[in-house]
């Protein structure tokens, strides 16, 4: 039987397979929450990973078994009394042995080994091959490799036999991890000269958490720890969507989510995995919306393009360190932005070591749009790094009396900056965001709370102007949620308004000495431009050959974006794929599609992805196929999509991709089988999410976002949605291929 059905993942048990495959196949992912597989007998330290096994001593031909004092010998006369151990790999070559009563074999000190009931650094072993074909098996923790003394007791080695043999058994207990909830496999490609088939989210932030490491280098977090949770961890989701409440508090009194929200502080039941009482939910955004495991349903269901975004804001990492987040956090852009960078290809690694070794995981990234289709055709996902926030490269700005703006860069600091990112792979960037720098203005949004964090940063408030009448075409206005306007019409700070006595208030005010910024009536928009420093930064980014994002931008950068790109030869492609954050007219979505270049909507349920669907295909160029995909920006303070309500159509669970009403014949055509996606249900407990009843609160909802887009669009917005991965990758190859 393969593990398809478990609802777990799509990697077939090895029996399965022939005798010498121990890799996964596209599509695949640990068998979590199923019956463990055997595994093949021709091993390397890779193949190992997820397989059951009992532990041989090559000197003494015995199996290891536990004692009744929490060790282990090697005493077994046949590998049917040996003790099953689940190898669960916390990285490349390295593992946690999983006992049948969920204790892990464990370094307990210098020389002994037992048993522990928790993972902790004593439970991880790096495990090799030897030369003459069996294993070492070393202790993380204390450097030592594993040995069998004269009496067969595992010991840390003291002049005993270290040499062991791993034989498949059966019998092991699953060790626990997030579901994906699909049964099927996923797909490949047509072939490296074919169209990609699959879908792109084009701004995103998985790095984002309370940790940017695999839980054992202590990096410390992005944004003060505000958001809580990892997109990894390498003892798995316990750790990684643990209880909260060292980062929130008791009973969640220290979340900052009203730092954002622009609410009063609130309390939330702290619990994690299992049950997920309290998070992740709609509106919540300071819990960890991007889980690897959630990624995978996503990737499944034919998502084969992600931009992967290290993000940071200063203003609001300082505030959060200073009252309610970690003490003496980074809080410096750059620094932060890098952390996460290395954290991805850290993830990277883990999901190889999942998948059997390294580049056989189904996340890659990838640094040229080539590469991307490579990756696409063997049925993985392609990652592109990129990076979104103010002070790149150190251009903040600062404002001193008697002086005025003083930029925090030079050119030199420009040049240095994006040699230094593009050698970690940058190939995305925004070049403003939030709040203003030494480059550009950016857009308005969300009222006098970011007005008061920039003042925070830089020491003034935004000078305005009066944006263009309401009669004026904007760009995708109404997406249904009136909450979200200011995100689609030029941005908006009207007369002061926010909540008061609220402890960001008190503070922010504090600062200021109760002063407030004092705009005239109606919609206002940012009357910095582009400076000089900012036209040098765009123009020594396009010469590195970068994706950049035209969103965040104010209404007067965006244009001399556009007319910096119109004057390239050949013209710059520029993308919006954060909805046309800050304000974006007709005109200008007309101009950057001309250009080459792409927009997909932030964020949408089904009926607001349709909406802009809707008009964007009316200004879409004639001469390339439509492509829409999203912009969920993950972890990134911006929420999520609301349910769609009660008067739409509602999802059946469980329901199929790739097959019935809405799925064009291209999909059968390209050998693509249908799979079917369940709702989300976590075994241990019952948890569910219910995409009609609680939205998008995660990433593992992705898949019942193209449901509700089913349903809202058809076969025609379906279509669209499944060409934005070669939309991107045609406008990456435009901007590449120069």
């Amino acid at each position: 039987m393969a593990c398809v059905a478990c609802g777990s993942s799509s990697k077939p048990e090895v029996d399965s397979l022939p005798p010498d495959a121990s890799a996964a196949p596209a599509g695949g992912g640990s068998c979590a929450n199923a019956p463990v597989p055997h595994v093949a007998s021709t091993q390397d330290r890779y193949s190992l990973a997820n397989g059951c096994f009992v532990l041989k001593s090559v000197a003494s031909k015995a199996y290891a078994v536990k004692d009744g004092n929490g060790g282990y010998a090697a005493t077994a006369a046949a590998a049917a009394g040996g003790e099953p151990l689940l190898l669960r790999p916390t990285g490349l070559g390295k593992y946690l042995f999983y006992a049948k009563d969920q204790s892990f074999l464990a370094a307990t000190s210098a020389e002994a080994v037992g048993s522990v009931d928790a993972p902790e650094e004593a439970v991880v072993w790096t495990v090799d091959k030897t030369a003459d074909g069996h294993f070492s098996i070393v202790s993380e923790q204390e450097g030592q490799p594993l040995a069998a003394d004269n009496s067969g007791a595992l010991v840390l080695a003291s002049g005993g036999a270290t040499a062991f043999d791993f034989e498949a058994s059966s019998g092991c207990t699953p060790y626990p991890e997030m579901p994906v909830g699909i049964q099927g496999r996923t797909f490949t490609g047509q072939g490296i000269d074919k169209p990609v088939i699959g879908y792109a989210d084009a701004h995103t932030h998985m790095a984002m958490g309370s940790e940017l490491s695999d839980g054992s280098g202590n990096v410390g977090p992005s944004a003060a720890g505000i958001v809580y949770g990892q997109m990894f961890n390498r003892f798995g989701v316990t750790e990684a969507l643990g209880n909260c409440q060292a980062f929130h508090g008791p009973n969640g009194i220290l979340d900052a989510e009203w730092i954002v929200a622009g609410t009063a502080p609130g309390t939330h039941d702290t619990q994690g995995w299992p049950t997920f009482v309290d998070w992740p939910k709609v509106p919540n955004i300071s819990h960890q919306a991007m889980y690897y495991k959630w990624v995978e349903r996503s990737y499944i269901a034919g998502q084969r393009l992600m931009v992967n975004l290290g993000t940071n804001i200063e203003a609001l990492c300082q505030f959060g360190s200073l009252t309610l987040g970690t003490k003496f956090a980074d809080c410096n852009d750059m620094s932060i932005g890098i952390k996460q960078l290395k954290y991805a290809y850290q993830m990277q690694d883990y999901i190889d070591a999942q998948e059997g070794g390294p580049g056989k995981g189904w996340y890659r990234i990838v640094q040229s749009p080539a590469e991307a289709r490579q990756v696409i055709n063997e049925g993985k996902m392609a990652v592109v790094l990129g990076l979104e926030f103010s002070n790149i490269f150190g251009c903040g700005t600062k404002s001193i009396a008697g002086i005025g703006e003083v930029a925090q860069c030079t050119k030199e600091d420009i040049d240095a900056g994006l040699e230094e990112v593009y050698k970690l792979g940058v190939r995305q960037l925004y070049l403003y965001h939030d709040i203003n720098n030494a480059l550009a203005g950016t857009g308005i949004f969300s009222g006098v709370v970011m007005d008061l964090l920039g003042f925070l940063q830089t020491g003034s408030f935004r000078d305005t102007y009066t944006c263009p009448p309401e009669e004026h075409q904007w760009f995708a206005q109404d997406r249904g949620l009136p909450h979200f306007a200011d995100f689609y019409i030029a941005g908006a700070v009207q007369e002061a308004s926010l909540p008061i006595n609220t402890p960001l208030t008190d503070f922010l005010l504090g600062i200021t000495n109760g002063i407030l910024p004092i705009y005239p009536p109606g919609r206002q928009c940012n009357a910095k431009g582009l400076t000089d420093l900012g036209r040098y930064a765009l123009q020594e980014a396009m010469k590195k050959k970068m994706v950049l994002d035209t969103d965040h931008a104010s209404m007067l950068v965006k244009n001399e974006m556009i007319d910096v790109a119109r004057h390239q030869t050949p013209v710059y492609p520029l993308i919006s794929v954060h909805g046309g954050h800050g304000g974006l007219t007709k005109e200008m979505a007309k101009d950057i599609l001309d250009l080459g270049g792409i927009i997909f909507p932030y964020n949408p349920n089904g009926v607001m992805a349709k909406s802009v669907f809707d008009e964007l295909k009316t200004m879409w160029p004639s001469d390339r196929p439509l492509g829409m995909g999203y912009g969920f920006d993950g972890n990134g303070f911006g929420g999520y999509p609301e349910p769609r309500g009660a008067s739409r159509p509602q999802i059946s669970y469980p329901f199929k991709l790739f097959e019935g009403p809405g799925w064009g014949p291209q999909f059968a055509a390209a050998g693509i089988k249908p799979v079917t996606v369940e709702m989300l249900t976590i075994p241990e407990s019952g948890k569910s999410w219910n995409a009609d009843v609680d939205g998008t609160p995660h990433y593992g909802l992705m898949p019942d976002i193209v449901e509700e887009l089913r349903l809202e669009g058809g076969e025609e917005a379906v279509s669209a949605f499944y060409n934005s991965a070669e939309a991107y990758i045609q406008m990456w190859e435009r901007v590449y291929n120069r």
